[in-house]
């Protein structure tokens, strides 16, 4: 795996990560990008037929992946949630409000086609921002 100063890596366990030539999470800069994840614990799909209980174990992987940065859920800037049904909007926004309610990163949801496995109902990503120092809304170095 490539390296360079400016961009680090991260890999888990998932066999889809060597498979398809990806890593779970990208530091470039400030911002930190976690590729697409699913309900997935021990290399199995879990909480099957429960949109609302895979969206939070999508999550809790993603966020995992932002722990080698030193990254939490407060550096969280941005949310995709990938749903296969529409009459899961519902659950999977519950999910979402619980864990980033107080962060209120942008968001998507779509509703896709499917998956590459038929029991997982959604798949998430998210982006981090992790800047050596912070600006307060006027532009001034906190």
């Amino acid at each position: 795996m490539t390296e360079t100063p400016a961009v680090r890596r991260t890999q888990t366990d998932s066999s889809w990560e060597e498979a398809v030539g990806f890593a779970r999470a990208v530091a470039a800069g400030d911002r930190v990008l976690v590729s697409g994840t699913m309900p997935v614990s021990g290399g199995a799909v879990r909480a099957e037929g429960s949109p609302y209980e895979q969206t939070l174990l999508a999550f809790r992987n993603a966020l995992a992946a932002l722990e080698p940065f030193g990254l939490g859920v407060e550096s969280v800037v941005r949310t995709r949630m990938y749903l296969s049904h529409v009459r899961d909007v519902d659950d999977v926004g519950r999910a979402h409000r619980e864990l980033f309610a107080e962060v209120r990163p942008a968001t998507t949801m779509v509703v896709v086609a499917g998956f590459t496995d038929s029991r997982v109902l959604v798949e998430v990503e998210l982006e981090a921002y992790r800047a050596a120092h912070r600006e307060d809304l006027r532009g001034e170095t906190a």
